[in-house]
């Protein structure tokens, strides 16, 4: 009995590694494929968020993003809203944004490139605190931290 388990296990394995072999160089357009399905969506956590509003000004265009509160089972009350300012950008930012789009400015920020800080002036009880300000390829961006 115990052979037989053996020469089981080791033809099973061998089966495996050639099934392996032949199907190895397909799963990349596999995978490309299944990327493209209309369900599959890049987190927000990691994008920012989906956009919200584009302001375009005279040298760069700001682009204010949905709150983000993504969980892993379930929406969290501590979330963020990303801003991004694209294009040419000046060396100090001021700008006052509306993230829940009431006509009603929730905060202010103020960012100087060159040292670099930033500055954040909440307007809205349920803006909190700055959460990261950084330069990217496109500009620079900022997640200010909010709740619900």
């Amino acid at each position: 009995m115990k052979k037989i388990k053996i020469t089981a296990g080791i033809l099973w394995a061998i089966l495996c590694l050639i099934l392996i072999i032949i199907l190895f160089p397909g799963l990349n357009s596999f995978s490309s494929g299944v990327a493209k399905l209309p369900f599959m969506k890049i987190n927000p956590n990691f994008t920012g968020g989906e956009v919200s509003e584009q302001i375009v000004m005279e040298s760069c265009t700001l682009v204010i993003r949905k709150p983000v509160f993504d969980g892993l089972l379930r929406e969290r009350n501590n979330g963020f809203v990303q801003i991004d300012w694209r294009g040419k950008i000046p060396e100090v930012i001021i700008d006052t944004i509306d993230y829940n789009m009431d006509k009603v400015p929730d905060f202010m920020i103020r960012v100087d490139r060159s040292e670099p800080s930033t500055i954040l002036q909440p307007m809205n009880p349920k803006v909190k605190k700055m959460g990261i300000s950084t330069p990217t390829s496109y500009g620079w961006s900022a997640r200010v931290k909010i709740t619900k």
